[in-house]
């Protein structure tokens, strides 16, 4: 018997094949062991149903009309609503050639005709479980997302800015050349960085005066507490570092571990740059927004101080004037129009 959730029925199914009678024998198959199961008989069906319904597994016959099952799965993983759903595909094909499509698309698993009942459950068990722990984690993920935004909601002056830089940042990554997995942990970080100010009191988080050293040493721990809060989650381990250093210094004059040069981690120093051109394309009680030129050139003279990267900084220059991201202009003009 398949796991049983937290809901009456243990997992939705989408199959997709040509063939009535294949549709038929999955069908009774999978909702004899409580799940429930949508069928469609050709791949653009496929992709239709799933902007429709939230699916678990999805069980793709390869050889269909419209879009065959290569091109469904390759769909289904490049979309950022549907790329964690688990897909099987089922082949009467036994040729080396398909699994190794099969693989570059994004497939999770295989299954061969004529499908064995046994092999099919038991395929089918293991990936609905992967599917829970997924949920489960994007469930925690979106409880951190919720709490990020509303230490961000109670500044009328940061309005946007978690949004902005998960978008900047990652735009930025993806120009100097990151790996996809960091620009993923840059997107992630661009939300949660500040998560850690959830200790910080109000008192001193909306103080509109200078703060004073008490209460700047209480206000450079959050990059700590922050850490510790999202630290349970393994798939935030290359964010982890993002959030506890991008406050450090390229001269060591940053916090909490006074860090310098290559010690700051690429992605923190690339959060950073993002985060003084937000700071200071806004308003922000103690200024008005600059404009693009205006925090350009404060953030070349921070730059010369020993604050940034340079090199990092100087692509960063080159995208924005090259217009090549244009999130970065438009989202500094939305900011000071929305003030």
């Amino acid at each position: 018997m398949l796991y049983k959730s937290h809901q009456s029925v243990i997992g939705t199914i989408l199959v997709a094949d040509d063939q009535a009678a294949n549709r038929e024998l999955l069908e009774e198959l999978l909702t004899a062991q409580g799940c429930k199961v949508i069928t469609v008989p050709d791949g653009a069906a496929a992709v239709e149903e799933l902007t429709r319904t939230q699916v678990d597994l999805v069980l793709l016959d390869v050889m269909m009309p419209h879009l065959n099952g290569f091109e469904v799965c390759e769909k289904i993983k490049k979309h950022p609503d549907t790329y964690l759903i688990p897909v099987i595909m089922i082949t009467a094909l036994s040729d080396k050639q398909d699994r190794l499509e099969g693989i570059k698309v994004g497939a999770d698993d295989f299954l061969s005709r004529p499908v064995d009942r046994t092999e099919l459950l038991a395929r089918v068990r293991s990936l609905l479980k992967l599917k829970q722990r997924t949920d489960e984690l994007e469930r925690a993920e979106s409880v951190l997302y919720a709490l990020a935004l509303s230490i961000e909601g109670k500044d009328p002056y940061t309005g946007g800015h978690c949004e902005r830089l998960a978008e900047y940042s990652a735009a930025l990554g993806g120009h100097i050349g990151l790996a996809e997995d960091q620009i993923t942990a840059l997107r992630r970080a661009g939300v949660v960085h500040d998560i850690g100010k959830v200790a910080v009191p109000d008192s001193i988080l909306l103080k509109p005066a200078k703060l004073t050293a008490e209460e700047w040493k209480l206000m450079q721990e959050h990059p700590v507490v922050g850490e510790r809060i999202c630290a349970p989650l393994k798939s935030f381990r290359l964010v982890l570092p993002i959030i506890r250093h991008h406050h450090e210094k390229l001269d060591g004059s940053g916090y909490p571990d006074g860090l310098r040069g290559e010690n700051i981690p690429v992605t923190a120093r690339v959060l950073q740059i993002v985060d003084v051109y937000d700071a200071l394309t806004t308003v922000r009680p103690y200024k008005p927004a600059f404009s693009v030129p205006d925090a350009l050139q404060t953030m070349k003279e921070e730059v010369a101080k020993g604050w940034w990267d340079p090199q990092i900084f100087d692509q960063f220059e080159q995208l924005v004037r090259s217009g090549a991201a244009d999130c970065l202009s438009r989202g500094a003009a939305a900011a000071g129009a929305n003030r």
